[in-house]
């Protein structure tokens, strides 16, 4: 098991340096094309020795304010990405997974750079690491400056997979308990949110596979199953089935079942005549 683990990471690490590789390419095709574009392309980009090391710079950056300045972030970014690797071969699936299943995303320097949702998912996962070590004001500073500064908000708290999409990101709404797992894709407006005031496990459990559709709403400790999907503008009270789709207010199972994981196609069409 110890040598499988190993090799494992070995292919994680290869993986990081490969699409390291691919930005740096990239950065240097959009710099050819627009010489405007090099003081930024090389200040967040071909400076840095490593995508850890460009990553730390990218987010800090952007969630720096007067209170937290970007070298000061940009070293407890650099701490939790050290102290756990894994966060960096989430960061790297969530970046493969963009450039997969959307259509507008050209490379991956693209996400790297622009995409907020992108931004929103990596910022989170540092606050997590603060959250896990005890460091709970610092988590929730950063849990403000993301909703701020890319307008999502993400309990600290909040367990995130690896591979997961947030497809522009305004308005996303992610609770203290909710549970997200690998491969999950969601669109703008989507919350994740409890039913009231009650305390305790409270929030969503989002399965593998799982596509959210803009505006859907998800409440309760309920299970969304595996290869579901959530039709826009849903609010979904009660537990999805595996391979299910729903949609409507309240939600309820239309058409037959998935037969692939929705997340990964991003086919958000509904059977054409489906009743509530």
């Amino acid at each position: 098991m110890a040598d499988l683990a190993c090799s494992m990471r070995s292919l994680s690490i290869q993986a990081g340096v490969d699409l390291w590789a691919t930005i740096h390419r990239d950065a240097d095709a959009a710099v050819a094309r627009d010489r405007l574009m090099s003081s930024a392309v090389r200040a967040l980009v071909l400076r840095h020795s490593s995508f850890p090391d460009a990553l730390a710079c990218n987010l800090a950056r952007k969630l720096a304010d007067d209170a937290i300045d970007a070298p000061g972030l940009a070293g407890v970014i650099t701490d939790a990405l050290e102290d756990d690797p894994d966060i960096i071969d989430a960061t790297v699936t969530d970046l493969r997974a963009i450039r997969e299943r959307d259509p507008a995303c050209p490379d991956l320097l693209t996400p790297f750079l622009y995409f907020k949702g992108f931004h929103a998912l990596q910022a989170h996962r540092i606050s997590h690491w603060l959250w896990r070590h005890g460091r709970q004001h610092l988590a929730r500073h950063m849990q403000s400056r993301i909703s701020e500064v890319f307008a999502a908000d993400i309990h600290p708290a909040a367990r995130l997979g690896r591979g997961i999409m947030i497809d522009h990101g305004t308005g996303l709404v992610i609770g203290e308990t909710a549970v997200v797992e690998d491969d999950v894709s969601m669109l703008q407006e989507v919350t994740l949110g409890g039913t009231g005031k009650e305390t305790g496990d409270r929030h969503p459990k989002i399965r593998r596979g799982v596509l959210i559709g803009a505006g859907a709403k998800i409440l309760g400790n309920i299970e969304v199953g595996e290869g579901a999907k959530v039709g826009a503008g849903s609010i979904v009270l009660d537990a999805v089935a595996p391979y299910t789709t729903v949609v409507g207010v309240p939600a309820r199972p239309v058409g037959p079942r998935n037969t692939c994981l929705p997340a990964l196609t991003m086919d958000q069409t509904l059977p054409h005549d489906w009743v509530i």
